[in-house]
């Protein structure tokens, strides 16, 4: 299994094509997807794809899905082995089926796919290929991103346990990594789920309090939705740069965060190497007893507006997995910040 691509709903597909261009360096692709109804963009950075979708017509699913939440997520696809049997485990299950099962043919590549229904308005496409193109892996050297690393799931009071037994026999995901995340003002749990290959990371988290940004996120969506996607680059410190340069906007670290990080054990840093992270305040976490592995992480603010969906970018080196506890710590007391700057959380 793997991530083929992730489907935005918007207001105007094709300003939100621009900003993904203009702002994250992504290429434009020229897809021919559009219909009668609806108009479809595709952008592509390195192994990332974006399909990008505003309604044309009332009778677009895109104006349904605007009607009943914010811009954001609307579909994760995922390439499986076989669709056929995936979507008949679905039905079993209890998930509905909302797009039967289409082939295509594309040069050497023939397609299967459909459609089922997930959590609050989110779908999942399941797409089988009968020939991987090897192009489809190669990334450019001027690409910044290498892969999608994890999609973050957000999930109402209760109902952790059920969507995580739902990936579990559905997706055939793994419980990984379990965390609860508390300040003095509010808490959350998360429980990380793993596609059986390692090449899916999918963290569902629930507010633990009522005044939790988990909780925030699920009044303003209207439900259940993706929070948050994580784009892995190669060299997160240059990127950032870029991207600070072009204008993206991200949430601010306080420069204790760093002279804390010094007072750490077996920091694997350099002094300039540290001096150049915290220039462009990016979170910095690692296990003591493993040896180099390095997580670099930084989060944009909410890209549409609303304290809704929001990008993260990560670094790992040497082979660095799962989420440090530090770093997850970290960017939940940034977001209560901004939460106390929206008047939101006390």
């Amino acid at each position: 299994m793997k991530i083929d691509h992730v489907h935005f709903y918007v207001d105007d597909a094709k300003v939100w094509r621009d900003w993904f261009v203009n702002h994250l360096g992504f290429t434009a692709v020229d897809s021919n997807i559009n219909t009668i109804h609806t108009c479809t963009e595709v952008v592509n950075n390195g192994g990332v794809c974006f399909f990008l979708s505003s309604a044309l017509l009332p009778t677009s699913p895109v104006a349904k899905f605007l009607n009943e939440h914010p811009p954001g997520v609307a579909d994760v696809a995922f390439v499986i082995e076989d669709v056929e049997a995936a979507i008949a485990l679905a039905q079993i299950h209890g998930a509905e089926v909302i797009q039967p099962i289409q082939e295509q043919q594309k040069g050497n590549v023939f397609l299967k796919w459909g459609k089922i229904t997930a959590w609050g308005g989110l779908t999942h496409t399941l797409i089988e290929r009968s020939q991987v193109n090897d192009e489809d892996s190669i990334t450019s050297p001027l690409s910044i991103f290498t892969a999608i690393d994890h999609i973050v799931l957000n999930v109402a009071v209760g109902e952790l346990e059920s969507a995580v037994a739902w990936y579990e026999k559905i997706l055939d995901f793994q419980p990984q990594q379990s965390f609860k995340i508390q300040t003095d003002r509010s808490a959350l749990y998360s429980q990380v789920m793993v596609s059986r290959n390692g090449s899916v990371q999918l963290p569902i988290n629930e507010p633990a309090s009522r005044n939790s940004q988990i909780q925030e996120f699920l009044n303003v969506n209207r439900g259940s939705g993706i929070q948050h996607i994580a784009l892995r680059t190669t060299n997160l410190i240059s990127a950032i740069a870029q991207f600070r340069a072009r204008g993206l906007s991200l949430l601010s670290v306080p420069q204790t965060y760093y002279s804390q990080l010094k007072q750490r054990k077996q920091l694997p840093l350099s002094e300039a190497e540290l001096e150049a992270i915290a220039q462009q305040e990016i979170l910095v976490d690692w296990q003591e007893n493993a040896q180099k592995a390095l997580l670099l992480q930084i989060f944009t603010q909410p890209i549409f507006g609303q304290p809704t969906f929001f990008f993260e970018f990560i670094e790992r080196r040497y082979q660095a997995q799962g989420f440090g506890e530090g770093n997850f710590r970290a960017l939940f007391e940034a977001i209560e910040s901004e939460q106390i700057k929206r008047g939101t959380l006390l």
